[in-house]
């Protein structure tokens, strides 16, 4: 009989929704049953591939993102609480050799309530093993009426505690399951699983004496099944092409910011929203559609503007395009800060965000050799982006100790 694997997929932003399916398809279906849990609303993504899609309540992105915006904890217990019983249902249902989780935190006491091994996918700049001095100052609500410097003495004071408030309600579900509390480190919170996989690159985020039980799978490419526009054929060659896209994640409110500021440069503008943006106008040089193949948007572009999360990210350097991240939340902002030190791409504050400040970065990236060389050596050094093998490999020897 086939080994069952059941993956989780978080549906709180569309990366984790998209690494557990990239890294499904790379697994031998001959060998392995597949089960992949996701928020109704998002299956349209999971394609047509040979595994079974089962229905997972998810908190809405929205309920998300304000928690982030407000730099409230996402979770609370009762959620959690909820969380736990549907992952049982489904355990109980299935009884997977395997359990694969992207940012399902529940999984941290679901599945070891049943004994069965946990494989948490996640970035490294979350690893408590990942050096770190301080954490950058993200959005806040104090960002948006105080000086920076100000802001991020405030932020300094008050992280401490205001970690261990986002780590307080899963410490509550552990514990109240017979489980040790992990403590108030959130990167603990984030990373824990009997394994922890790495969609990233080591050399980006290098982390010394790494635990056996951890490693890096490296870049999960992922673009949404979905048919190309009817202008993508006829696009002008005779600028230099942006791909937008704030993502799931992003401030869709700043879309009309950015067209204006890209509307008076000598480009092309390939825009996907995501759904978020119903104005029917916008500039002659923009080309919008509600989702695009990011992989091969990226690849026609002199650019990627993106809100600095990993999934775009990724994509962009996989085919050696630099990046303009405009990053609002803590994982933004991590994630920017190795891209921006390794000269890969330049950073927006979302909250300092201007029509002028657009122009003028977007004019240095798109007119200066030394950000493409630099994303096309990158490129080249990474060529082909294993991931899916890596984590095929790391299946076959799980499932067969």
């Amino acid at each position: 009989m086939r080994k069952r694997i059941l993956f989780f997929a978080e549906a709180v932003t569309l990366a984790h929704i998209a690494r557990p399916i990239a890294l499904a398809k790379g697994l031998d279906f001959s060998r392995y049953e597949i089960f992949i849990a996701c928020d109704p609303h998002h299956q349209r993504f999971l394609g047509c591939e040979p595994w079974h899609v089962l229905p997972l309540q998810s908190i809405s992105s929205k309920h998300f993102l304000d928690a982030l915006a407000k730099g409230r904890p996402v979770y609370d217990v009762q959620t959690l609480r909820s969380y736990v019983r549907d992952d049982l249902k489904l355990i109980e249902k299935i009884k997977p050799d395997l359990i694969v989780g992207d940012f399902r935190l529940s999984l941290s006491a679901s599945a070891r309530l049943v004994g069965i091994p946990y494989t948490n996918i996640t970035n490294a700049y979350w690893s408590p093993y990942y050096a770190r001095n301080k954490y950058p100052l993200p959005v806040l609500p104090i960002t948006k009426v105080l000086p920076l410097p100000i802001a991020d003495v405030l932020f300094r004071l008050t992280q401490r505690l205001a970690f261990s408030l986002h780590c307080r309600p899963l410490n509550t579900i552990r514990e109240e399951n017979g489980l040790p509390s992990l403590g108030s480190d959130l990167r603990r919170i984030y990373t824990d699983g009997d394994y922890t996989l790495y969609a990233d690159v080591r050399e980006m985020f290098p982390i010394e004496n790494l635990p056996r039980n951890h490693c890096y799978l490296g870049p999960v490419l992922w673009s949404p099944p979905v048919a190309k526009p009817e202008w993508w054929s006829s696009l002008p060659t005779n600028k230099p092409i942006i791909y937008l896209t704030l993502g799931s994640s992003g401030q869709s409110l700043l879309l009309p910011k950015l067209f204006d500021a890209l509307s008076e440069l000598p480009v092309t503008v390939l825009a996907a929203t995501m759904r978020t943006y119903t104005k029917r106008a916008h500039p002659l040089n923009t080309y919008i559609a509600d989702y695009l193949p990011g992989l091969e948007a990226a690849a026609r572009a002199k650019l990627v503007i993106c809100n600095g999360g990993s999934l775009t990210c990724q994509q962009a350097l996989a085919v050696g395009v630099p990046v303009l991240g405009i990053a609002s939340n803590m994982d933004q902002f991590l994630n920017m800060e190795a891209l921006t030190k390794a000269g890969l791409a330049r950073m927006l504050r979302a909250d300092r965000l201007s029509v002028g400040k657009i122009r003028s970065v977007v004019t240095t990236m798109i007119s200066c050799p030394r950000f493409t060389r630099t994303a096309e050596k990158f490129s080249s050094d990474n060529a082909g982006f294993k991931a899916q093998r890596t984590f095929a490999a790391f299946v076959d020897k799980i499932m067969g100790e």
